[in-house]
């Protein structure tokens, strides 16, 4: 799939699904069913319209590509969102943006999509255009309700992985380079990569979930992932997502790794001594190695 940056836009005839796609989650992909085109916004429009409202982000502009190709899209268009294209009237969106621009000849949108100064342009706007035609799919309900990022990220704030992946088409990925720590996890047998969770994204809610970690090189392994402060040990290090990867050996500094967050195990827990703290990670080990290899 080409990327490309709206400034560089070659105009062509574009069936486009328009959204910001945070989480391309199974209500996005319903929009973007049928699209040869993907249009969306880098940042999320609200981190400069309103930045104390921004939602944390599901999804890096690198992972949002990665799952919008799988969906077989042949191209996907950034705008660089930034107050001046916020002033946009929803007529000068349609205008310059979908027509001029993309030479889009159909639109897909949500139901709850807006566009254009403050968000004011609705659906029935497009509908109204007869330069292109418009298809404004209802919201995708799963379980009796709506699929939304913002539903997502409260399941992944609240540990409840499993729901949030069934909402989200693919497991919750989190990336990042392995940084040095207390090498605490080595000590007590079970060392792991240290990550910092990225500022301005979802973090899973502490605990200890079973998992995937993807190396560098392409080697995946099963993975024993804590979120948390680790209650056990005085830390100055604050939040840290922690995996221990199963059946390793080998140096991981430095290494960008890929965490795919399967299933919750348990929330994070002070134990009453090291050794029933290390008897439950060894527990853990042997769950993740029954759920995610099974």
């Amino acid at each position: 799939m080409k990327v490309t940056p709206f400034r560089d836009l070659e105009p062509r005839e574009r069936v486009v699904a328009v959204g910001t796609f945070d989480g391309v989650h199974l209500g996005h992909r319903e929009v973007i069913a049928g699209a040869d085109t993907v249009l969306t916004f880098d940042p999320h429009p609200m981190s400069v319209t309103a930045p104390e409202r921004a939602p944390m982000l599901l999804t890096s502009p690198e992972r949002k590509a990665e799952l919008v190709a799988s969906l077989g899209v042949e191209e996907m268009v950034v705008v660089s969102f930034d107050q001046e294209f916020a002033k946009h009237t929803a007529e000068q969106f349609i205008d310059e943006v979908l027509v001029d621009r993309l030479g889009a000849r159909r639109i897909r949108v949500g139901a709850n999509f807006g566009f254009g100064q403050k968000a004011q342009g609705r659906p029935e706007l497009l509908l109204a255009d007869d330069r292109f035609e418009t298809d404004v799919m209802p919201l995708f309900e799963f379980d009796g309700a709506p699929v939304s990022s913002s539903r997502v990220r409260t399941l992944l704030r609240g540990g409840e992985i499993a729901q949030a992946n069934r909402l989200l088409g693919t497991p919750y990925l989190f990336s990042a380079v392995v940084q040095h720590g207390e090498k605490r996890g080595r000590e007590l047998g079970f060392p792991t990569a240290n990550l910092i969770p990225t500022a301005g994204y979802c973090t899973p809610g502490h605990g200890v979930y079973a998992g995937r970690v993807q190396l560098d090189r392409g080697q995946t392994c099963l993975a024993a992932i804590n979120v948390g402060m680790r209650p056990m040990f005085e830390s100055e290090l604050g939040e840290l997502i922690e995996a221990y990867l199963l059946d390793f050996d080998g140096d991981l500094y430095g290494q960008q790794l890929r965490v795919e967050f399967i299933e919750r195990l348990r929330g994070e827990e002070s134990f009453e001594s090291v050794e029933a703290l290390k008897l439950q990670m060894a527990a853990d080990v042997d769950a993740t190695r029954a759920l995610v290899a099974g």
